[in-house]
């Protein structure tokens, strides 16, 4: 279950000041930032992608740290942002190199996250949004090829 827009007493420059600091978390994270996830995460915050839902702040460090063993420098670059009330929805590029598929290939997923923010300004759900067979399943060796055919036979 998400928060409402009504679970927030923060004024609306504060929720754009709180996302503002989101943003430049995001985008300077580094494996040892996991640790400070509780500066911008809600002790039960809720987080959801296409390969893992986490409750507890414990769960969402565990997903963000698996993100640095499973994958070689990865960084959001995020390209846009809505702020409405207590939500948002930034739109972001994710870009890392897989650590044993064509490490020397850069990569980027392309996709969206809608956050609720608390009245703290902490994030108390966080949803990923981005298509995992365009984005990164077309991108592996075997599956790729099989992917690719597929969407051509769907398309025909």
């Amino acid at each position: 279950m998400t928060p409402s827009a009504a679970d927030t007493s923060l004024p609306p420059a504060g929720e754009r000041l709180a996302v503002a600091r989101i943003v430049a978390f995001f985008e300077a994270l580094q494996p040892a930032d996991v640790a400070r996830m509780g500066e911008f995460y809600s002790p039960q915050a809720w987080f959801k992608d296409p390969f893992n839902e986490a409750r507890g702040l414990a769960e969402v460090q565990r997903v963000f740290s698996h993100m640095y063993v499973a994958l070689d420098q990865p960084n959001f670059v995020v390209t846009g942002q809505f702020v409405d009330g207590a939500q948002c929805f930034l739109t972001w590029n994710f870009v890392f190199r897989f650590k044993r598929f064509s490490p020397e290939v850069w990569q980027t997923v392309r996709g969206g996250s809608h956050l609720h923010l608390n009245a703290d300004g902490l994030i108390a759900s966080h949803r990923d949004y981005w298509d995992a067979a365009e984005e990164l399943y077309e991108k592996l060796p075997v599956v790729g090829s099989l992917m690719r055919w597929l969407k051509r036979r769907a398309n025909q």
